[in-house]
């Protein structure tokens, strides 16, 4: 690859976050929300108001995925079973 095709991705820890809030959900029934308390980490809480103003969740604390929000959860989790499986 030459330099001009090549991109280092650098995820920002916001990012992170509601990557990791996304793999909280349950992807077996669209019933099952989460609930971010407001004494969770800060990040925690960030970045379920973020996916909420994206559209993601139904509730800035967490609430239940909105269709968009299950398909970006079921990308998250499948990128990290992934992950997961190929360190074995």
């Amino acid at each position: 690859m030459t330099e001009s095709t090549t991109h280092a991705t650098h995820f920002s820890e916001e990012t992170i976050s509601e990557i990791e809030l996304l793999t909280l959900f349950s992807l077996t029934s669209t019933l099952e929300g989460i609930k971010i308390h407001h004494d969770a980490d800060p990040a925690r809480i960030r970045a379920g108001q973020s996916l909420h103003a994206k559209g993601f969740t139904t509730q800035p604390d967490g609430g239940y995925l909105t269709p968009l929000g299950i398909e970006a959860a079921e990308h998250a989790q499948a990128v990290v079973q992934l992950l997961q499986a190929s360190s074995h």
